[in-house]
């Protein structure tokens, strides 16, 4: 999952990448509203985590022009101000969750993924497809109950095709929303990968589209 952070304040901004790195998370971050507004309008991110006082271009405009321009991309708000008056505003203008300053790194990274999961219309930690169940919480996969061991990139690939199974998902597509922007990926990277899957979980559960991506159905 790719993970949008808007945050002005250097030492907080790269405590929060570091840590959503290594709750394996695609983190990219913008210290300003102009860069955010720019880096929202290039990619698909599955959530963004929103500073409401960055400087150039305010939180608030961002979730407005975010909201206006119908993207439902879920938004954690992520800020110092905590009057109740501001959090009825800011969920009002269209935030899906609100966690105020000083806040602990695992309830903002188990709010994120609630997140996810409700914009997929699935809030349930649980993915079943076939004979592979996908524990998100634990991040653990099973096949016919047995536990397989992935790296961090498999588990991500497979996630993000069992969430939108049934979907034909592309190569770019994939790259967009399990790599930051600092990512070096080399070219064959998503082939190499759903290989490993194919022969971990079987053949049969990831299809090859050849020259277009990957699907799993339904």
């Amino acid at each position: 999952m790719r993970v949008l952070v808007i945050e002005d304040e250097a030492d907080l901004a790269s405590t929060l990448g570091r840590a959503l790195d290594e709750a394996h998370f695609a983190v990219d971050i913008a210290g300003d509203g102009e860069e955010a507004q720019f880096m929202l309008a290039e990619v698909g991110y599955d959530a963004v985590v929103l500073d409401l006082m960055v400087p150039k271009r305010s939180g608030w405009t961002l979730l407005q022009d975010l909201r206006r321009s119908g993207a439902r991309t879920p938004v954690l708000i992520l800020t110092a101000l905590d009057a109740v008056e501001d959090r009825v505003k800011a969920l009002d203008l269209g935030a899906d969750d609100y966690l105020p300053k000083p806040f602990a790194i695992s309830e903002l990274v188990a709010r994120l993924r609630a997140l996810v999961r409700r914009s997929a219309g699935n809030p349930s930690p649980f993915l079943v497809v076939g004979g592979i169940t996908i524990d998100r919480a634990a991040r653990i996969v099973y096949r016919e109950n047995a536990a397989v061991d992935l790296t961090a990139r498999e588990y991500a690939i497979l996630e993000l095709l069992v969430r939108h199974r049934g979907t034909l998902v592309t190569r770019s597509a994939i790259c967009e929303h399990i790599y930051s922007e600092s990512s070096d990926v080399f070219s064959n990277v998503v082939d190499v990968h759903v290989a490993s899957l194919r022969r971990k979980l079987g053949s049969e559960v990831i299809q090859t589209r050849r020259g277009q991506g990957y699907i799993v159905n339904a």
